[in-house]
């Protein structure tokens, strides 16, 4: 069986990758999206294993030691991160994942996995992204400036990423996206099996 593949998938706040992936899982149901851990407790209508895996910190900072984590942060005395064991046994039962993280988490798991398809969703101007922002009506002023200013920094390192993917139409980056993913499957990097498998045979 040919092992899944691993897809990063990041952007901005306000630039719709939280749309895109749920419509990517919705016309795919074999994609593993990839659910993070974190510390901190439940919200109301909030699932285990369904929104985060909720657990304790000494269990997540074991997890940490252990390298049972792909990444990790700590964000307002919480940490988050990404449990390695749901992502490698899906990839290993042959199914692609997708990891929907920020740029920091990112970057580790590339690290710590080079064969991962790195994707990030750019908004079509920061223009546009203060004004989807504004349309929200959930943030004030310096709320919505400091967004915009984290998003130049994020889009800076997108450089890092394998594809961009602009979304100005949704249905459009959609569709980009799979195509990526389905692009992607084929690269040089994912396939050195296949390439020893075909010179095995002369």
């Amino acid at each position: 069986m040919k092992r899944g593949t691993l897809f990063i998938i990041s952007a901005p706040s306000g630039t719709g990758k939280g749309t895109v992936v749920s419509r990517i899982l919705a016309d795919d149901p074999t994609i593993h999206f990839s659910v993070s851990a974190t510390t901190r407790a439940p919200r109301e209508g909030e699932t285990d294993g369904v929104n985060y895996y909720f657990i304790d910190r000494p269990a997540f900072e074991k997890l940490m030691e252990g390298g049972g984590m792909l990444e990790y942060a700590e964000f307002c005395g919480n940490l988050y991160g990404t449990p390695r064991g749901p992502v490698f046994d899906r990839l290993c039962e042959g199914r692609d994942v997708i990891l929907e993280i920020e740029t920091v988490g990112a970057m580790k798991v590339k690290a710590a996995c080079p064969e991962a398809v790195g994707i990030f969703i750019l908004p079509p101007s920061l223009k546009e992204l203060r004004r989807r922002l504004e349309k929200r009506g959930t943030d004030s002023e310096e709320v919505i400036a400091r967004r915009v200013a984290e998003a130049k920094s994020e889009i800076e390192k997108s450089v890092n990423y394998d594809f961009v993917v602009v979304n100005d139409d949704l249905e459009a980056a959609v569709s980009e996206v799979k195509a990526v993913m389905k692009a992607a499957k084929s690269m040089t990097k994912l396939n050195s099996d296949t390439i020893e498998g075909v010179l095995s045979k002369c």
